[in-house]
């Protein structure tokens, strides 16, 4: 992965790449930015499982997302961590992740349930077993999409009492 924050306008408030990859890990879904073929923005919320250079969401076999996917498959994601508002300073603290990249999807089945293991370590590890019941059924109604990163950025601003 290429940690890459030189076109961050607020230098000042750079995340470490440490803290932008640990925030990929744990964070608890995301925002996938497309443009669609009538070059509108499209986005779109969703569970996600970062491995290796990789991230990875699942979804229905169909849809405006994987349409959209199909013509332009260059997307950005974002990630935000904790927040609080700090009212009285007129500001609000915060960390976030940028990650630009390709996508693909129609993947080989092995890589398929990989993915989806990983998602259900991730979001259902005490329910392991059910979780890998559930992707034997599901598998053929489900699609995976990885999307293959080439670069990230961080950013956040601390607030000092």
């Amino acid at each position: 992965m290429k940690y890459n924050n030189e076109s961050v306008r607020r230098q000042d408030r750079l995340l470490s790449e440490e803290e932008a990859i640990r925030l990929l890990q744990q964070g608890e879904y995301g925002f996938l930015a497309m443009v669609s073929e009538k070059q509108s923005g499209y986005g779109i919320p969703l569970n996600y499982v970062l491995y290796q250079d990789r991230i990875y969401f699942h979804c229905a076999p169909e849809g405006e997302k994987l349409k959209i996917l199909a013509a332009n498959n260059k997307v950005s994601f974002c990630v935000v961590g904790k927040t609080q508002v700090i009212s009285d300073k007129f500001t609000t603290a915060y960390e976030s992740v940028q990650v630009k990249g390709t996508v693909t999807f129609h993947l080989p089945d092995e890589e398929k349930k990989q993915a989806l293991e990983l998602i259900v370590d991730k979001y259902s590890p005490n329910d392991k077993g059910i979780g890998l019941t559930y992707i034997e059924k599901s598998l053929h109604r489900t699609e995976v999409i990885r999307l293959d990163i080439q670069s990230i950025s961080g950013k956040g601003k601390a607030i000092k009492a």
